[in-house]
């Protein structure tokens, strides 16, 4: 069986620029988008929806029509367990070159559509800032409790609400080695996102975990931009953070893997709003039948999105966010029949349906946390998507 990976080495010279696969999208609930960096997928049909992750393997194996059929199943899945995942099994993926590496994508493109946004934070920035503060109080009370994520939402609403194709564009320009995805999130909505976290990947027996966390925003003065990342790589609170969510992925890795390799210590990688701490983690995959996204659930959710410990993290989560997160923080990707596949973080991503766009933002609180510092933070979060539609400031 030719994996997905595989074709697209074998035809990489062959396949047509990312940018026209972009070019063709069209929101919908049986149409998604995937952008990485070694490939673009467009996937448009449903041939089976799969509501449960768990499932996945088998259906793909009963979708194949001939034993070289590799068919893929694409799409999300939420934060919390037990709600039903925004999967399905589409009738036809077109696959083309990653579309950061597309010339047209240089040239000029016409600014966002000039809405009337308006603007509604949740919680308010003060609600926010108290919640931070009741987690730092729990934690001096409670030692075991080591991290919890907590994120806030910004409602954005104009009639007529995102051009979507153009929003995809935009993200893909600002950050083009990211992982930027429109997959269906039920009804009528679409999650759309630019994330730069890759949970997991696997390529026949290569397995590749990319955990983020710890983070500084971007300066557009060169000399304070480079000063804040020598600042983020020595910064106690924000290596300890680190830490957490590495040891979580080298925990979940090891009964799968033979030859991890977790690095001593973390890196620092860009995005254009975000200075991030990265590890990237590697090792062989010691069962074939482990595929991509079994990987993925075994991992998922890491401290980078809940906390430590995950129970009693997403115990506050629900009780301190005065919001569904949804696919927010969950997973989204694609894997194929043969067990291969990409499985990124749902980060720097929004909701959009009719006029509303959703925009989700977090930040990663430990017991060094200050809470006007993951206000900031999930502020310059927020300014990926605010980009894309013409906006700079949040509230």
């Amino acid at each position: 069986m030719t994996t997905a990976f595989e074709a697209h080495d074998a035809t990489a010279a062959a396949l047509p620029a990312g940018g026209a696969l972009l070019a063709a999208y069209r929101p919908g609930p049986s149409t998604a988008f995937f952008s990485g960096p070694e490939h673009t997928l467009l996937a448009q049909g449903v041939r089976r929806a799969v509501p449960d992750p768990a499932e996945a393997t088998r259906l793909l194996h009963e979708a194949r029509t001939t034993a070289s059929d590799n068919p893929i199943v694409v799409g999300a899945i939420p934060f919390a367990p037990g709600r039903p995942a925004r999967l399905f099994i589409p009738e036809q993926v077109r696959r083309a070159a990653p579309v950061g590496e597309d010339p047209l994508l240089q040239l000029p493109m016409d600014p966002p559509r000039d809405l009337a946004w308006t603007q509604r934070p949740v919680p308010a920035p003060q609600g926010y800032l108290d919640a931070v503060a009741e987690v730092v109080r729990l934690m001096a009370a409670d030692p075991e409790l080591s991290k919890v994520v907590l994120a806030r939402t910004l409602e954005l609403t104009a009639p007529g609400g995102a051009d979507l194709p153009t929003m995809l564009h935009r993200l893909i320009r600002r950050d083009p080695r990211g992982y930027t995805f429109a997959v269906p999130a039920g009804g009528d909505a679409t999650l759309v996102g630019a994330s730069p976290e890759l949970l997991v990947s696997r390529r026949g027996r290569n397995v590749v975990s990319n955990p983020l966390a710890g983070s500084a925003a971007r300066s557009t003065d060169v000399a304070e931009d480079m000063r804040r990342a020598a600042e983020l790589l020595e910064s106690p609170k924000d290596l300890a953070e680190h830490a957490f969510v590495v040891d979580a992925v080298r925990r979940a890795l090891e009964p799968h893997c033979t030859d991890l390799i977790v690095p001593e210590r973390p890196t620092v990688i860009r995005t254009a709003a975000m200075w991030h701490l990265s590890t990237t983690v590697t090792g062989t995959l010691r069962d074939p039948a482990t595929s991509a996204l079994d990987l993925a659930l075994a991992l998922h959710p890491t401290p980078a999105v809940c906390g430590t410990p995950t129970d009693r993290a997403r115990d506050l989560i629900g009780t301190l966010e005065p919001f569904d997160r949804g696919l927010y923080t969950g997973v989204v990707g694609w894997g194929d029949a043969a067990g291969d596949g990409e499985w990124v973080v749902t980060l720097r991503c929004a909701e959009a349906e009719g006029d509303r766009l959703r925009l989700y933002a977090g930040a990663g609180v430990v017991a060094a946390s200050r809470p006007e510092h993951e206000l900031a933070e999930t502020g310059a979060k927020f300014r990926t998507f605010l980009h894309a539609v013409g906006l700079e400031d949040t509230k």
